[in-house]
């Protein structure tokens, strides 16, 4: 029977030296999903991925993708998966599509066959006005583009994304979640690395993050800001001189420390749970406090990261990863 699950792996180990840079993993990822691998620069994720694609062996422990083993299977796995890494694996020196076609062609297709293919790939890709340009006169956005294409040519079951968009403008980086997002359409698994927390908000299914070569949390993105156990009231009112009133009130209401915003008529505060947020608010109107508007907000990925860790994702990126 095939196996319901893309990668399983159990007490996964990888040591450098003195350095264990990956130490237990445990990871299962359901087939046409995108799972997103979070943590900072250093936290095992490229070493965790390496070993499941099958370039590196572990020290310990087991994993099987799409129902082979990594180790005793290799060969079997290597032919339905991709894996494209943080740097373009093309040839500077070769044009868009004449990388394509050489792909196609290492891959057993037929001249005309990989011809046809690489066309196709180029328009779905939106590169088709530079297939004729050497690859090294692309932009970062069009070589990142163009690698998709290439992890693709035979299309996967399973692909691996390690930090698929490193470096990119913010219009590049949304062209590549389209791209991601497609593929997942189309049935591909993508098991995404990445140290970018809004990037795993917007493409994971489940997320799995990692610090110092361990999972310490696993989940939706819903469940881990869940987990965090708090909220923010936001609150505005429409007279600024009344704002140190109303974080009076919200302090003596919920046992918390009001925020005061940049908006001189606005501040905001932790909260437990909504309906003590609407007790809070029920407390403003009584008081005559003029509100303007009132929201909630879940913890974003970044409080959860720090929550769990004990210290923000932006400090950790100055680690260094080991792998080989």
């Amino acid at each position: 029977m095939t196996s319901p699950l893309a990668i399983e792996a159990n007490g996964l180990v990888k040591t450098f030296g003195d350095t264990r840079a990956v130490d237990g993993v445990d990871l299962e990822v359901a087939r046409g999903v995108v799972y997103g691998v979070l943590g900072p620069n250093g936290a095992g994720k490229t070493t965790t991925i390496r070993m499941l694609a099958t370039l590196l062996r572990p020290d310990g422990g087991s994993a099987r993708v799409l129902g082979h083993d990594i180790v005793s299977e290799a060969d079997d796995v290597r032919g339905l998966v991709s894996l494209t890494g943080q740097l373009a694996s093309v040839d500077d020196d070769l044009t868009g599509r004449e990388n394509l076609i050489l792909l196609g062609r290492l891959l057993g297709f037929a001249t005309k066959q990989a011809r046809v293919r690489a066309d196709e790939l180029l328009v779905a890709f939106g590169l088709q006005d530079a297939a004729g340009r050497l690859v090294k006169n692309y932009s970062g956005g069009m070589r990142r583009r163009l690698d998709l294409a290439a992890s693709i040519v035979v299309t996967p079951e399973l692909m691996f994304l390690d930090e698929p968009t490193t470096g990119l403008d913010p219009r590049s980086r949304n062209q590549v979640w389209d791209i991601i997002r497609a593929l997942v359409g189309l049935g591909t698994t993508v098991l995404l690395c990445t140290q970018y927390l809004d990037e795993a908000d917007q493409l994971a299914d489940r997320i799995a993050v990692i610090d110092s070569g361990k999972v310490i949390a696993e989940g939706t993105p819903a469940q881990l800001k869940a987990s965090v156990g708090q909220g923010a009231l936001h609150v505005r009112l429409l007279d600024p001189e009344r704002r140190d009133d109303a974080a009076r009130l919200l302090a003596g209401t919920l046992d918390a420390e009001p925020q005061l915003e940049a908006d001189p008529a606005a501040l905001s505060i932790r909260i437990e749970d909504a309906e003590r947020a609407a007790e809070a608010v029920a407390e403003l109107s009584r008081a005559d406090l003029g509100l303007a508007g009132f929201s909630l907000s879940q913890p974003s990925l970044d409080e959860v990261f720090l929550a769990l860790t004990g210290h923000p994702a932006e400090d950790a990126e100055t680690d260094v990863e080991v792998a080989a």
